[in-house]
């Protein structure tokens, strides 16, 4: 598990030296066999800590295979109100933009303060369920994408196939 608020990454940019806080994340992220992605909702999208972690990923691009090839990802954000799937569609569009597969079970935790207690502890049943489901639906692609080299939601189209 990556907190990012341990991990203390500076602001990304690549004009400077890789701090070893970033270069820690990315050797996890590319030793991992699947990724479970979290971020609050803020705005309507991720935060900015999330933003600018996903961002330090840049150092996987001379990695073969780049980025998050063939790492399956499942998505969940936490909300105020009841507005979550917007952040996890930007993180969709950045697992894409990455190379990875987005695991399409996703979970969008609404009002979230009713949810989890002052110290972060998940206090609803239901809520834990849905979270254990999507665990588990991550993990069963991470042993697909192992044993197969691919996932069955992740199975390319036939060379020519247009959508109309």
């Amino acid at each position: 598990m990556i907190d990012l608020k341990r991990l203390d990454l500076p602001l990304y940019t690549s004009e400077h030296g890789i701090p070893p806080s970033a270069r820690r994340l990315a050797d996890t992220v590319q030793a991992a066999d699947a990724l479970l992605w979290s971020s609050p909702t803020y705005h309507g999208s991720v935060s900015g800590a999330f933003k600018n972690a996903v961002d330090w990923l840049a150092l996987l691009a001379d990695h073969d295979p780049p980025y998050l090839s063939n790492k399956p990802v499942g998505m969940l954000t936490t909300a105020g109100g009841v507005q979550g799937l917007q952040a996890i569609n930007t993180m969709e569009f950045i697992v894409r933009s990455l190379r990875g597969w987005a695991v399409p079970l996703v979970f969008a935790v609404p009002r979230s303060s009713r949810v989890f207690d002052r110290d972060g502890r998940l206090t609803d049943q239901a809520v834990a369920d849905q979270l254990r489901g999507l665990g588990a639906e991550v993990s069963r692609a991470a042993l697909q994408f192992r044993a197969e080299g691919t996932c069955d939601y992740a199975q390319e189209r036939p060379r020519g196939a247009f959508l109309d």
